[in-house]
């Protein structure tokens, strides 16, 4: 442009100075240079100024002298000044400039598309909040980090164990007992003669010494708990190995049978138990480590009515780690009494001392020892859980130790849900039928809103159907419960939904012949509008929980949902259950037992189930139910066995018939004693 071409001119006619140097020009002079024909103007106000159209004014210069590097500066910055006005400013003063007005910019509507909030400090200084990281498996990885450290860890730790020789060591001890019993029999009967005596009696003995060989670990393990000053059944057996052995070596003198079949039987059953107890743990753990979510029954104190209740939420892998292994109540009172059997057959042994002589006491002692406990007493505790366990483990279900079957053996509410009647994916729409002048659409949009704030297993039905029809989704307000059915306020206008005797008891105009088994039916402002047909499936599962819970009587379970399609006679056509058990309170009562909470200081961890659904939770509470009853009278069979078996050879052993402390007659009150014990350990098989 113009002043570009004349700026190249002013540069290529203008002479610089030197480095150093300074040069001062007079104000003709630099006209001269320009060229210009403008007149002389007063040496105290000179204004350049050069245009192709209106000049503008220029700013005042003060003084006459003018230097030329800030004419060459004014000149590279005369393009940043509005037409072609150039501006000469003396050096050392600064022209001040008008203030600016700040641009008023037009109202944004707020989270419109160009709307940006305003922070309380500068832009350049804001730090944004870190954003929410959303990690939806970070209770997964936490809960599989723990499951890897606790339960899987110890169960490979008894796999390391293994169950073969323990069950090796169960047959070779079966198969010994089995030989020292047809020897003894044998005997008795007078099969064998009265020369083979000496042969009946090493057998016995080889007997006794292969059975304590096979069971060495058990004898190890009393030994283990005396030294841990605790008293066991298994410390009682190494006693009744040393007097038996006492006994054979004089038996061997005295040409007379030792009992040592009972031993047998004995230390096999305690073989059997602790094959049993590996057993189980194993089961557990594998329960556990396998788990991918982990949800707690929980024993409160005051649930409803002043009862205690059992409810459900989030379990921690230490729940049953910390207590699965503590012992049982039965089985510390089986303890005591083996420390009390121990002593009461030293005083008998000692008694026959006294009276008789120094083999006749040992004899008494040895027989003593024998049948104070019987042999099934050894798994009165461990075959209950054992077979509890092969079939809670198929319901992911496990029970934290001997505090959670205390726990769940009260009697107490079981809440039932209608999730649990009825889980994800069984119920379903089954068609809907219009009546009136009303929009579908709308009606649609009304029942969906009341049924989104009565909550239940039915509102994701109706969000689908009013998604699947593009309906506008209303909130419901003022929501009211009733026998049957629910009411809110919605766009104003009052909206009801039940059962067909809810409705017409409210008032609701009823059409005739209008009545479907499983159906909700909705009236808007008093007129009724439509019916949704409902249809469920029926789930094994459910059915097995429900029979479970309602045919224990000192279990009650309580409807806790607001569901109102739920009622006794639904349940009893669609389960065939006893509905009688159920309790079903008012409305407003099952909201309030919906919205209980289990407090962690009040509460105690019961069970740990891996599979949602009422099925293992209802198992947990029967199964410990059944266990405990099974463990209480499996030790109260036991010690009556032991105190009848310790009165017999105390009454023998007074009377002076210590000649009916025979062998056979020692296994026979064992075999005797058997059969109650296997039956009562059997219990949790019916559960």
């Amino acid at each position: 442009n113009k002043m570009d071409e004349k700026e190249k001119e002013i540069l290529a006619e203008t002479e610089f100075p030197m480095d150093g140097d300074e040069q001062d020009f007079d104000l003709e002079d630099i006209l001269k240079e320009f060229g210009d024909d403008t007149e002389q103007l007063p040496e105290e106000d000179v204004t350049i100024w050069e245009s192709d159209s209106e000049p503008e004014a220029a700013a005042d210069m003060s003084g006459d002298t003018v230097r030329l590097d800030a004419v060459a500066k004014a000149v590279r910055e005369q393009s940043e000044v509005s037409g072609d006005t150039v501006r000469f400013t003396p050096v050392g003063e600064v022209e001040e400039l008008p203030p600016v007005p700040p641009r008023q910019e037009a109202a944004v509507e707020p989270y419109s598309e160009k709307w940006e909030p305003e922070y309380e400090q500068p832009i350049s200084d804001y730090v944004p909040p870190e954003p929410i990281v959303f990690r939806p498996r970070n209770r997964l990885r936490e809960l599989k980090r723990k499951l890897v450290a606790g339960p899987e860890k110890r169960y490979y730790e008894l796999s390391e164990q293994g169950l073969g020789k323990l069950q090796l060591a169960i047959l070779a001890n079966f198969l010994v007992a089995v030989m020292s019993a047809a020897t003894t029999v044998l005997y008795t009967m007078g099969t064998l003669g009265a020369d083979r005596l000496r042969f009946v009696v090493f057998v016995q003995f080889l007997s006794l010494l292969l059975s304590a060989l096979f069971g060495s670990y058990q004898l190890m393990e009393g030994f283990s708990d005396i030294l841990k000053r605790r008293f066991t059944l298994n410390s009682l057996l190494l006693f009744s190995l040393a007097a038996c052995l006492a006994d054979s070596m004089l038996c061997l003198q005295q040409l007379r049978v030792p009992c040592c079949a009972a031993f047998s039987l004995n230390m096999t059953m305690s073989l059997w138990s602790a094959y049993q107890k590996r057993n189980t743990e194993m089961g557990q753990m594998d329960t556990m480590r396998k788990a991918t979510r982990l949800d707690s029954l929980v024993g409160v104190a005051d649930y409803h009515e002043g009862r205690p209740g059992f409810l459900r939420g989030e379990g921690q892998v230490e729940d049953f780690m910390d207590t699965y292994n503590a012992p049982a109540g039965p089985e510390k009172v089986l303890n005591v009494y083996a420390l009390v059997a121990l002593l009461v057959s030293i005083g008998t042994g000692i008694t026959a001392g006294v009276l008789h002589s120094t083999a006749v006491g040992i004899q008494a002692f040895a027989a003593s020892l024998l049948v104070s406990a019987p042999a099934t007493a050894y798994i009165s505790q461990s075959r209950p859980m054992a077979v509890l366990e092969r079939r809670m483990h198929k319901l992911g279900t496990v029970l934290c130790g001997w505090q959670g079957v205390k726990g769940l053996s009260r009697n107490g509410w079981f809440p039932v849900e209608d999730t649990d009647i009825f889980p994800a994916g069984t119920a379903k729409l089954n068609g809907v039928k219009f009546y009136g002048s009303m929009d579908s659409d709308e009606v649609v949009s009304y029942a969906a809103a009341l049924m989104n704030a009565c909550g239940g297993g039915m509102a994701p039905l109706f969000s689908q159907l009013l998604d699947s029809r593009n309906g506008y989704h209303y909130e419901a307000v003022n929501l009211r419960s009733y026998d049957g059915g629910v009411g809110a306020e919605v766009n104003g206008e009052a909206v009801l939904a039940g059962t067909l005797d809810c409705l017409r008891e409210l008032g609701v105009d009823m059409p005739e012949g209008v009545r479907v088994s499983q159906a909700i039916y909705v009236a808007i402002d008093g007129e009724f509008v439509c019916v949704f047909a409902l249809a469920f499936g029926k789930l094994k599962g459910v059915s097995a929980g429900l029979n479970a819970l309602c045919r224990n009587k000192r279990l009650s379970p309580v409807l806790a949902t607001s569901n109102f399609v739920l009622d006794e006679e639904f349940i009893r056509g669609k389960y065939n259950v006893d509905a009688r058990r159920i309790t079903f309170p008012s409305h407003q009562d099952r909201e309030k037992l919906a919205q209980w909470k289990p407090e962690p200081e009040s509460s105690t961890v019961c069970a740990l189930t891996t599979q949602e659904g009422l099925t293992g939770a209802a198992f947990a509470v029967t199964g410990a139910r059944s266990l405990r009853t099974a463990a209480v009278a499996g030790a109260a069979i036991h010690i009556l066995g032991g105190i009848v078996g310790l009165a017999a050879v105390l009454i023998l052993t007074l009377s002076g018939r210590v000649d009916l402390l025979t062998p056979a007659n020692l296994l026979l009150l064992e075999l005797c004693w058997a059969v109650p014990g296997l039956l009562v350990s059997e219990w949790t098989r019916n559960v």
